[in-house]
């Protein structure tokens, strides 16, 4: 007895030391890269790396065991526990890494993220978290491949995360009938759930008897009165697949003259995917899923998915690809507080600056109230000459020449790209550090000019890198320059208030960010503005969806193009998440399959286990 009490002694004493614990230095041991040369595939260097047990590298950030959800040996969820014990921590320096405009096989944002985060750890031996986004099966299975940095800055293994709903409509005759079903009598007492009781508040009816409802508040309680040529809410889908763009659904005997036409999108651009990632806290998440609008009813009034029943988690990644292409802002929360003052967390925005960026910290940043202190562009060479004038790339396809020779010419000329991206994210007040990431190709003298052009349009530094080579070690240059620029003054600024008009939060993203003279909004997307307007969500931020491979509409025009008129095809609401996306031009929310994918090379090999095809 008195050694088993003794023990207890001795574990409080320690939770006591932990909840005072400041983190100083990690205690952390990183295992060394055995670099090769010429660089083996990702999928080689990924199975010759042995992971470290994850709960060993939980205790080495300071993470206590009973924080931690195992799913094997090499992942873990984080609970939501361990922001309350830290809540009184001073955050770490917060650092967002985007990229100038890429070209179709992207210019190496997350291998960027991933090789500056190493150089911070293992060779600088700071305290520092990456917060990456999940990758959609979409990338996978069309060209990229897998989407979670590559070479030697790489995230190891990779994992998907599942969320689903479940909603319970019963269709009935009268609305007597249909109240009765709603509201049954249980052991002679009928009584109203708290979401129904949510409901009758929304409705104006603060009553708590459902027998002292009037005939016609029973009729407003048990009648939606969905108009279904309002319905916004799409089913979505985690692969491509073009010939669900448009579809008619309920042809089903079963559903009687329901049938409508609908349509799929893709997952990773869903109003959840966004919630999930933009919650603080599980109420919070609660309160934005049922704010959600899906439809109107024929009175013209919002309808929620509050009023249809609340969505139910299942299982909920906490590190979602969302519609404003950012990750979760728990994770970048928990991660600053274990990093602790001196520490760094480095998260990556998706796309350009001009996209990714500007939901960071218009969108992202609004809702969290953090604030980032230094911003990492990526630009690469290649990208460079294509903005220049140089040829298209094209996935799949041997790259031209102009890309595989030195052209100081073409690389000047695409330098544009570059200075209107620093200056899209100074626009915000934070320091700019460019990081070059080098391919092999690429000249010392063209590498040279980038570094230099950088500095000219005003970043803070600009620094070479070559961690997909070398790993961390390739970008500790950067990591310096980062850390010196994370301690100069930061004067973040949000670009546009959010109590503006929606046409001219829109015309300001436009003209400030992407360079248009104008916007023109088509009938469909005044009608939407005048009645999300009329609905009370004209104060919400702004969610462009639009091409990442052109500042402008068009993906076709490089560089940075001016003069042109911005075409708002239509604008969608997600109200839950808190945002109004316009859709630009001809951007579609459900991607189609090139001719040859992917997934023709994904396979399983049956005696070791192993998935073969993965890039």
């Amino acid at each position: 007895m008195h050694s088993h009490s003794q023990f207890r002694v001795h574990v409080e004493s320690a939770q006591r030391f932990l909840e005072k614990f400041q983190p100083g230095k990690w205690n952390i041991q990183y295992n060394q890269l055995t670099l090769k040369m010429p660089v083996p595939s990702d999928i080689e260097i990924s199975r010759s790396c042995i992971p470290k047990p994850i709960d060993q590298v939980a205790k080495e950030v300071g993470l206590l065991p009973d924080e931690m959800e195992l799913y094997g040996q090499t992942k873990a969820k984080v609970q939501l526990s361990a922001l309350k014990r830290l809540k009184n921590q001073p955050d770490g320096k917060y650092v967002v890494v985007t990229g100038i405009t890429p070209t179709p096989l992207g210019e190496g944002k997350s291998t960027t993220t991933i090789g500056l985060v190493q150089a911070l750890g293992a060779h600088l031996h700071q305290n520092v978290f990456a917060c990456v986004r999940q990758p959609s099966q979409g990338p996978t299975f069309g060209i990229k491949g897998g989407a979670a940095g590559g070479g030697y800055s790489q995230v190891i293994p990779m994992e998907e995360f599942n969320l689903h709903l479940t909603g319970d409509i019963h269709l009935t005759q009268n609305d007597q009938a249909l109240y009765n079903r709603l509201v049954p009598s249980v052991n002679g007492v009928r009584k109203f759930s708290e979401i129904q009781i949510r409901r009758l508040q929304k409705l104006g009816i603060n009553k708590t008897d459902p027998t002292t409802l009037t005939k016609e508040e029973v009729n407003m309680f048990v009648r939606l009165d969905i108009d279904p040529a309002t319905i916004t809410w799409q089913r979505v889908l985690d692969t491509n697949d073009r010939f669900l763009r448009k579809i008619t659904i309920g042809q089903s005997p079963t559903e009687k003259g329901f049938s409508r036409t609908a349509q799929f999108d893709i997952t990773v651009s869903s109003e959840i995917m966004a919630v999930l990632a933009l919650s603080d806290s599980l109420d919070d998440m609660k309160m934005r899923l049922g704010r959600m609008v899906v439809a109107s009813s024929k009175r013209g009034e919002p309808v929620t998915t509050d009023d249809l029943g609340t969505p139910v988690f299942v299982h909920a990644g906490p590190f979602a690809n969302i519609a404003h292409g950012n990750s979760s802002v728990l994770a970048d929360k928990i991660a600053l507080k274990l990093v602790g003052k001196e520490g760094f967390v480095v998260t990556e925005a998706g796309f350009g600056a001009d996209i990714g960026m500007e939901k960071f910290f218009n969108i992202k940043c609004r809702y969290s109230g953090l604030r980032p202190h230094v911003v990492v562009l990526v630009a690469t060479v290649r990208a460079l000459k294509m903005h220049g004038g140089g040829p298209a790339v094209t996935a799949g396809v041997p790259l031209p020449k102009e890309y595989t020779e030195e052209n100081l010419q073409l690389l000047a000329k695409g330098c544009s790209n570059l200075s209107k991206q620093i200056q899209n994210a100074r626009m915000f007040g934070v320091p700019v550090v460019v990081a070059v990431n080098a391919f092999k190709t690429d000249t010392k003298a063209e590498l040279a000019l980038v570094v230099q052009q950088a500095k000219e349009a005003g970043a803070f530094d600009a620094v070479e890198c070559t961690h997909w080579a070398e790993g961390g070690k390739g970008a500790v240059a950067l990591a310096q320059a980062v850390q010196r620029a994370s301690q100069t003054p930061s004067n973040f600024r949000f670009l546009y208030n959010v109590e503006l008009p929606v046409i001219d939060k829109i015309r300001l993203i436009a003209q400030q960010i992407y360079g248009a003279s104008d916007i023109e909004l088509l009938p469909e997307a005044q009608e939407k503005v005048t009645l999300y307007t009329k609905q009370g969500f004209g104060n919400l931020p702004i969610c462009m969806a639009k091409t990442h491979l052109s500042l402008s509409h068009d993906p076709e025009q490089k560089g940075a193009p001016t003069g042109f008129i911005l075409p708002i095809r239509d604008i969608r609401a997600s109200v839950g998440a808190g945002f109004l996306y316009p859709l630009v031009g001809t951007m579609s929310t459900m991607p189609g399959l090139p001719t040859r994918p992917c997934f023709y090379d994904i396979d399983l090999d049956p005696l070791s286990g192993e998935v073969n095809g993965l890039f």
